[in-house]
Formats: structure tokens, sequence, C-alpha cells
């Protein structure tokens, strides 16, 4: 019984620190540059489940690359997913994050599994780059 209980209260300490460290990302607003767009529902769910905004840019697909320049200032942090983004977006994003001082983190790929694992180790407190 006394196994039962340790085993309860683990998942309890687990439970709160994940309540915790989704927390930290309560209120923050992300950018995700290029990706899929069959994916961007997924992403901004995984987003909302750490209580923060995504806002999307598919990278100068059907949207004018200017337009990251404008989003830029207004978020916390850029993501991009390096197989799934043109060079000069990729360029651009990574310019106006030195200007604005903002992270740019870039993303092995467009995978959701790779946009949760970031999130995750932000939400962690992990630096970023």
């Amino acid at each position: 019984m006394r196994e039962k209980h340790r085993l309860q209260q683990a998942k309890g300490r687990e439970a709160q620190a994940e309540g915790n460290a989704k927390a930290a990302l309560e209120g923050r607003s992300f950018l995700y540059v290029g990706g899929r767009d069959c994916q961007v529902a997924h992403l901004r769910q995984i987003a909302s489940s750490y209580g923060a905004n995504l806002i999307h840019h598919d990278g100068g697909l059907r949207e004018a690359v200017s337009r990251i320049d404008n989003v830029l200032p207004s978020v916390d942090c850029v993501f991009c997913p390096i197989d799934c983004i043109s060079h000069d977006a990729c360029l651009r994003v990574k310019t106006g994050c030195k200007k604005w001082e903002k992270a740019f983190v870039p993303l092995r790929n467009g995978s959701k599994s790779s946009f949760a694992r970031a999130l995750e180790s932000l939400s962690q407190g992990d630096p970023i780059q």
C-alpha cells in the first residue's frame, strides 16, 4: 500500500511540475515561419496547450516575406523549421531577430514533435540560442 501511495505522490509531483513548466509560457507569443500549411492548426493547438499564442507566416509562398518585419516586434520568439523554409525568409528572420533582440529557434524539421520538444525545452527554462 505504501508503494502505491508513493507512486501516486510521484505522479502528482510530475503533474505539478508539468503544470508549472507550461505556465512559464503562458501569455507568450511566438512566430513560426515556414513549415507545412497542413500542420499549422496542430502547431497552434500545441502552443495553446502551453497558454501561448502562435502566429504563422508561410515563409513567402503566398504571404509577402516583408510581413515578417511587421510581426517580429510583437513576438517573444521565432521558430523556423530548417527543412521547410526559403533561404530568403530564413535570412530575413535571423536579421530581424538580431535587430529586435528576439530569440531565434531553428527546428530540425517541420514536424509537430520537433515544435513540441522546443516548447518543452523553453518551458523548462532551457536557454534559447
